[in-house]
């Protein structure tokens, strides 16, 4: 049987296991309110773009007026944009992504040029450890995700 002072030190350590539990959850609260917050602030230019994609598909029935972007043409090069996690505890999503990213590109590989460009630094690592070739990293864009960070991203793929 265990003695008084073992139990008390197991009531001590259950109770400080408690206050960092409560603590993580705080954290992890928090994050989700920033994430949130940050969806709530990308509403009207997600809103803009549907209606702009909206307006481009309605134009494309006239083969006159189709937009360069939505003309069929043969595919010769690629560029794989890659979007993992920063950190791991993502559960299978990391793997499953660079999985698909990798099928991919050996899927691609007669094509007359495959780029790849990370977000995220478990797919930079990976690709990189592998002697893969990355045009463009994007670290720590997850940190400064805003609309300017998304432009500049979207003219270099454009």
């Amino acid at each position: 049987m265990a003695s008084l002072r073992d139990i008390r030190k197991r009531i001590r350590s259950v109770k400080n296991t408690r206050q960092i539990t409560k603590a993580m959850k705080m954290v992890a609260a928090a994050k989700l309110r920033k994430a949130q917050d940050s969806i709530i602030a990308a509403r009207p230019y997600a809103q803009t773009l549907d209606q702009i994609i909206a307006d481009l598909a309605a134009r494309s029935g006239d083969q006159e007026l189709a937009h360069p972007l939505l003309v069929s043409r043969p595919v010769k090069r690629a560029e794989v944009v890659l979007l993992t996690s920063d950190r791991g505890l993502a559960g299978g999503f990391n793997s499953n992504v660079i999985r698909r990213a990798n099928r991919f590109i050996y899927e691609n590989s007669a094509l007359e040029r495959i780029q790849l460009s990370t977000v995220g630094r478990k797919g930079h690592d990976f690709f990189r450890q592998r002697g893969q070739a990355i045009r463009k990293d994007y670290g720590g864009l997850y940190q400064r995700l805003n609309y300017l960070a998304a432009r500049e991203m979207a003219e270099e793929l454009t």
